[in-house]
C-alpha cells in the first residue's frame, strides 16, 4: 500500500484560475457583472493583455489569445467538460437571474443516500464552463475513516493527520 504524504507541498489554497479569452474586455464584463468579481491591479511589468479579477478568496486571471480564430468554439453545455464551480446562497435566485441576462444553461442534480445537490452549468464569453451549486448539501465522506463533514467545514489539514494516523495504527 502507498504511504498518504498528506500536504508534501504544504498547500494552503487556491490562488487562481487563467483563462485564455478571445476578448479581455468581454470576459470581465462576463466575470464582473454575472459572477461579481472584482477587477484588480496587475503586474506592470506584463507585456501581453489581460487582467485580474478577485472575488469569494480566489482569483480569475484573463490572458489574451494571441490568435483569438483559432480557440475553440464549445456550443453545447456538457457538465462533464472542465469546469470551475461556485457555491450559492439560492438556487432559484441565480436560475432567475440567468434567465433575465438570457444566459443559456442546464440544469443537473445529484442524488447520494438521500441527499440532493442542484447544479446550473453554463459557458463564459470562451466556452469555459461554470457551475453554479448547493453542493454544501453533500457530504465530504474520506476514503478512510473519518465521519463525514460538509463541505465547507473540512479542515484538510486535520484531515490528512487523522488519515496518516489511522494508517500508522493499521501497519502495527
Amino acid at each position: 500500500m502507498k504511504e498518504i504524504v498528506g500536504n508534501p507541498l504544504h498547500l494552503t489554497s487556491l490562488n487562481h484560475v487563467s483563462l485564455i479569452c478571445r476578448s479581455v474586455e468581454e470576459s470581465i464584463d462576463f466575470y464582473q457583472n454575472v459572477l461579481g468579481f472584482v477587477p484588480i491591479r496587475r503586474p506592470g511589468s506584463f507585456d501581453f493583455d489581460g487582467a485580474w479579477l478577485f472575488g469569494f478568496g480566489i482569483g480569475i486571471h484573463l490572458l489574451q489569445s494571441e490568435d483569438p480564430e483559432k480557440l475553440p468554439k464549445k456550443t453545447e453545455i456538457n457538465p462533464k467538460d472542465n469546469h470551475i464551480s461556485f457555491q450559492c446562497e439560492s438556487m432559484g435566485a441565480v436560475e432567475k437571474k440567468l434567465k433575465e441576462m438570457e444566459i443559456k444553461y442546464k440544469r443537473a442534480r445529484v442524488e447520494e443516500g438521500g441527499i440532493h445537490v442542484d447544479q446550473l452549468f453554463f459557458h463564459d464569453p470562451d466556452g469555459f464552463m461554470i457551475e453554479i451549486c448547493d453542493c454544501d448539501n453533500l457530504p465530504v465522506v474520506p476514503l478512510v475513516g473519518e465521519m463525514a463533514r460538509t463541505c465547507s467545514s473540512v479542515n484538510l489539514q486535520i484531515l490528512q493527520q487523522q488519515q496518516q494516523q489511522q494508517l500508522r495504527v493499521a501497519q502495527q
